[in-house]
């Protein structure tokens, strides 16, 4: 790597807002001997293209050995953010690649089918006439080639081990601060009907009937190693034949990515030099969950092992130790960077009009006031378009009733839970002022300008308190990990509404809990942030006047009702999980699949 470069490389023709002397200090940084920079910029700073300026550094071919790595990764969990850079001109020499599910074949009478259920992946030994010009195997090699590679981290992480995607001299990962989080999630181990094939052909057993604190967890990994077996032999059933259909061909590959989620759970549980504690939960139908806390082996293998040099962005990696301990990485070896904020505190307010706590419990009676507090936040914005973030699917079906009750529907659009992107896509384009009821929007949404003048924070986002990870952290009193990672997301979302200097939004805190982070957590806020804070105010908001809130609005505009999975099953989910961060996730399998399996090729 060569730091000096790194204003040279920056794709902009001039700098904006603090970047400049982020490129110094990161610069400074990489020469003082740091493998890792933390590079804390806040929402709308730029971020890619300061990431796109590091990448830059990397070494290139003409100056390497054979032996040594070369070239750039750019990643991030945000399927929406590397949409973001495919988009952007500036970074238009980072080839994206994504998984193979997102092309389709070319082949007649194909045109509809993933590259992932094509005849390749279907018949033994097929002989593709024109691979040369797939899709996917296409933009494969040409992002291998690239000297600037982007991808998902769900891609990134899946590919470890891979011949193609091998070890490159700089990885720059954006919005970095979920890095834990995500790799514990795709390094969970789900056993049940879904994800095992063979499911109704096994005999399940009852893992917690054994002795001992550790019984679950190794009576869990023996009936892995059965598990491995019989889908071996399932998977070879079917490599045998000369032909799968697409059943067969999904079948094969679920094998394939089950036999290594599995068989990577049973290595590290039983590898005594493995920091990685595993928490197993069995549910009334037998399904069996294997969830890893601190994954650092696994961090290992699918991050730290790829690159040589690292840059994690993220504006809210709140506290260096910590974040660092999380992700299998000492502090003393890793620098912080941070990036000053260069918009004005005056052009993005918080202010205060909580209505109460909105814990399951004291739900029923704070959220009808929750719902008049949005409604005279609307009256209050008459012709400017805002944003609800709702946390759940329950509450934003609840607030959506109640809004209406108040007669003011007409100005309200919400999204369903499997067209989320739809729904978004829609209310932005729309040129009419409408309340947007989202769920889980509150990172890596650019609501820059008209696209959104207010937004109001509808719940305190903690984590499940439900999830046995979680509550095996706060029963070892990580309370400050908690209230951290709250207070975390309030920040991005703040962010969603200022996206440049001259930029203006409103951010409205209307549940009392978030009042609880701002204080139990205040040492962890950035400045900058810490400065909005102590500038909140109570607004001075219209009574509630429904004529007025609706009056900019056209006649006969569409809402979108809520599709989530069932309002009785979101009801009772929230019961069994009152701070819940709502476990329905809108990521497509192929982004879910664990990064232990290999992108399935059949050459």
């Amino acid at each position: 790597m060569n730091p000096a470069r790194i204003h040279d490389e920056f794709p902009a023709p001039t700098y904006r807002g603090a970047q400049e002397q982020a490129l110094s200090d990161v610069r400074a940084a990489f020469e003082s001997g740091n493998d890792v920079v933390l590079v804390r910029a806040p929402t709308g700073s730029g971020k890619s293209l300061i990431a796109r300026a590091i990448m830059g550094c990397a070494r290139e071919m003409g100056d390497a050995d054979p032996t040594e790595a070369t070239g750039a990764y750019y990643t991030t969990p945000q399927v929406s953010q590397l949409d973001d850079v495919a988009a952007d001109d500036l970074l238009d020499d980072l080839k994206v690649i994504r998984g193979k599910n997102n092309y389709t074949c070319i082949l007649p009478d194909e045109e509809r089918t993933p590259v992932d259920r094509a005849p390749c992946a279907r018949e033994r030994g097929y002989d593709c006439a024109v691979k040369h010009r797939c899709p996917y195997f296409s933009a494969r090699a040409v992002a291998s080639a690239r000297s600037h590679a982007a991808m998902t981290l769900a891609y990134f992480m899946r590919t470890a081990g891979s011949e193609v995607f091998r070890t490159r001299d700089v990885c720059v990962i954006d919005e970095a601060h979920g890095l834990a989080e995500w790799a514990e999630m795709y390094a969970t181990v789900e056993l049940g009907p879904r994800t095992v094939p063979i499911w109704d052909d096994l005999r399940v057993p009852a893992i917690d009937e054994g002795r001992g604190a550790d019984d679950p967890a190794e009576r869990a990994a023996q009936f892995a190693d059965t598990l491995v077996t019989r889908c071996e032999d399932r998977k070879d059933e079917l490599l045998e034949a000369d032909e799968l259909d697409a059943e067969e061909a999904a079948e094969r590959d679920s094998l394939q990515e089950l036999i290594s989620e599995v068989s990577w759970f049973v290595e590290d549980y039983r590898d005594p030099d493995s920091a990685t504690t595993w928490v197993v939960d069995q549910d009334e139908e037998k399904r069996i969950t294997a969830k890893p806390m601190n994954p650092e082996r696994y961090l290992r293998h699918t991050v730290w092992d790829r690159a040589n040099r690292f840059a994690l962005l993220s504006a809210t990696i709140l506290d260096k130790e910590a974040f660092c301990r999380s992700v299998g990485l000492d502090p003393a070896n890793v620098a912080l960077v941070d990036v000053e904020h260069t918009f004005p505190v005056e052009n993005r307010p918080l202010y205060d009009v909580t209505c109460g706590k909105m814990t399951y419990e004291e739900r029923d009676t704070t959220l009808p006031k929750v719902a008049r507090a949005v409604a005279r936040v609307m009256a209050a914005h008459p012709e400017e378009k805002g944003i609800v973030h709702c946390h759940s699917y329950g509450i934003q079906e609840r607030l959506q009733e109640e809004l209406a009750a108040l007669g003011v529907a007409d100005r309200v659009r919400a999204h369903g839970s499997d067209t989320r992107d739809a729904d978004l896509d829609a209310w932005k384009a729309s040129a009419e002022p409408e309340a947007f009821l989202s769920v889980k929007m509150e990172e890596a949404l650019d609501l820059k300008g008209d696209l959104a003048r207010w937004q109001v924070v509808c719940k305190a986002p903690f984590l499940n308190t439900g999830d046995s990870r979680v509550a095996r952290r706060l029963a070892d009193d990580q309370w400050a990990w908690y209230y951290r990672s709250a207070l975390r997301t309030v920040i991005q979302a703040a962010g969603r509404v200022v996206r440049s200097p001259d930029d203006h939004g409103a951010t409205y805190i209307a549940d009392d809990s978030v009042l609880d982070v701002f204080e139990r957590a205040r040492h962890d806020m950035p400045p900058w942030f810490r400065e909005q804070v102590d500038r909140m105010s109570v607004p001075d908001l219209p009574e509630l006047d429904a004529d007025a809130a609706t009056a900019n609005v056209s006649a006969g505009v569409p809402t979108t009702p809520t599709r989530s999975s069932g309002s009785e099953g979101a009801r009772e989910a929230e019961r069994h999980a009152p701070d819940s961060r709502d476990a329905e996730r809108t990521e497509s399998r192929e982004e879910r699949r664990s990064p232990m399996a290999d992108v399935w090729d059949v050459d």
